[in-house]
């Protein structure tokens, strides 16, 4: 990977990049259970809403930030908010790259369970909770860990054409192909109809439930990659004449429709092969990354295929490959913001990507060798991103947001302009959707979560475990806030 400014080749490789970064293992097993959770067709039409008052909006923010600014978080934050928030930049790319730490864990994972499939053991196994515990309970996580940090690693180096935007050109039609293969054999099977039914019937009160609708705006703000920097960081390398409204548009529409195929494929194969027990444990499911449902109550569902273990095993392979893919895709993005942040700041592309790979592996062991410190880092820094979204629209209030709508939304390449609403969504309704959000969240641990230990900062699912690592990390970038910014502009100025 050299030093060279690299550009993706076309808007189809471009969009089909970021659609990469929000289509991940949440959108194959994580939509389901919420689904399920939510009245099924009632939840479908506040996760719509949302798409168009929270995701499309700051997909559009970050496309027209990164494409305005051609900086990373860090710069892009003080050129647009003014160089004493650049702290505010490093932020939001920290909870990405946190993230990171741990989606590796996940990718390896998926890695694991796909070579279990394609070698036949996951077709023949009848203990799959023994399965998932004897491998989470070991110390091979770890090496599954380190074979998905070095692909993403190996992905990026060969740069944004040859790595990423190649990788996705192949990846996520790929991805599309085997959930079309998958959902037309799932909606076959007798009795799949039903859940399809459920999937699509909106009840009207359901559809009153205020939990709905966190629920939706939930779902929203983590599966379609809107205010993690991401899509901040791909937009640095768009062409000038990129239609921002266009590619927002087919990122957030593109991402929900994966979900929505995704899910049609699991509530068929549910409601056809365990229409009752098959319904509870999806509702259900286990833990906060619903692990049940993707490792260990799927591949249960997937014995049960008429066909005899050729079919089961072929059905199996393609499902664990297409979430290997899903998951791969979002790994490189994550990998590639944090390697953006260390360029902007002057440090050779070779070398950025080698200290962030060695720190991804080894920030990830932990992570790969307990489920405890796994899911708080999942809880604490899934949270986070809500601060991301919040602190993206802060910038953009800054800088004006009728100013940015003009000049950086509306600028060189977007034949589609985006009109003046789209300053009361930004100003006004983005920032409450995060004070809302994040209540909900917090009132949740308080509650339900953890009732007693909720203040706790040593607890898995604690408000204290929360405020404690967001104000360590907000503290440390904002004494190192004139230190990242010189660092940024030297390198820019250069």
């Amino acid at each position: 990977m050299s030093d060279k400014k690299e550009f993706f080749t076309s808007r189809w490789g471009m969009i089909l990049s970021v659609i990469g970064i929000a289509v991940g293992t949440g959108n194959i097993w994580r939509f389901s259970r919420i689904v399920a959770q939510n009245g099924g067709g009632s939840f479908l039409i506040p996760w719509v809403i949302f798409l168009l008052i929270w995701s499309v909006p700051l997909i559009i923010a970050e496309f027209a930030i990164g494409k305005f600014t051609r900086h990373g978080n860090v710069g892009a934050f003080a050129k647009l908010g003014g160089e004493k928030f650049a702290w505010m930049g490093a932020f939001v790319g920290f909870v990405s790259t946190a993230i990171m730490f741990y989606y590796s864990v996940v990718t390896g994972w998926c890695i694991k369970y796909l070579t279990t499939a394609v070698q036949g053991t996951l077709v023949t196994t009848q203990d799959h909770v023994g399965l998932w515990q004897s491998f989470t309970g070991g110390y091979e996580p770890i090496l599954f860990h380190f074979v998905s940090m070095a692909l993403g690693a190996f992905i990026v180096y060969r740069g944004v054409v040859a790595g990423i935007e190649r990788t996705n050109r192949i990846l996520i039609p790929s991805l599309v192909v085997i959930l079309i293969i998958l959902a037309l054999r799932a909606v076959t099977l007798p009795g799949a109809w039903e859940g399809i039914s459920y999937l699509f019937t909106p009840s009207l009160e359901t559809l009153l439930d205020y939990k709905v609708w966190l629920a939706a705006l939930t779902q929203n703000a983590w599966d379609t990659g809107a205010g993690w920097g991401l899509i901040l960081t791909y937009a640095c390398y768009a062409r000038k004449k990129e239609d921002i409204a266009l590619n927002a548009a087919l990122t957030g529409f593109g991402n929900n429709s994966v979900s929505l195929l995704a899910g049609i494929t699991i509530f068929s194969t549910v409601f056809a092969l365990s229409p009752g027990e098959g319904i509870r444990e999806l509702i259900s499911g286990q833990g906060s990354t619903n692990t049940g449902l993707a490792f260990i109550y799927l591949p249960q569902l997937f014995n049960k295929l008429p066909g005899g273990t050729l079919v089961q095993g072929f059905f199996s392979a393609i499902f664990f490959l297409g979430l290997t893919f899903a998951a791969i895709t979002s790994l490189i993005s994550m990998i590639a913001l944090a390697v953006k942040v260390f360029v902007d700041m002057g440090v050779r592309r070779n070398r950025a990507l080698a200290l962030v790979s060695i720190l991804g592996f080894l920030f990830g062991i932990p992570s790969a060798l307990s489920m405890a410190f796994f899911e708080n880092q999942d809880w604490v820094w899934g949270i986070g991103l809500m601060i991301s979204g919040g602190f993206i629209s802060f910038a953009i209030i800054k800088f004006g947001a009728d100013k940015f709508r003009r000049e950086a939304v509306n600028g060189e390449g977007s034949d589609i302009k985006v009109g003046k609403i789209y300053n009361i969504v930004i100003t006004w309704l983005v920032p409450a959707q995060v004070f809302v959000l994040i209540g909900w969240w917090f009132y949740l641990a308080i509650t339900s979560f953890d009732k007693e230990g909720w203040w706790n900062p040593l607890n898995t699912y604690s408000v204290g475990t929360c405020l404690m690592q967001w104000g360590a990390i907000m503290l440390m970038f904002l004494l190192m806030n004139r230190w990242m910014v010189r660092r940024t502009f030297a390198k820019a100025e250069a």
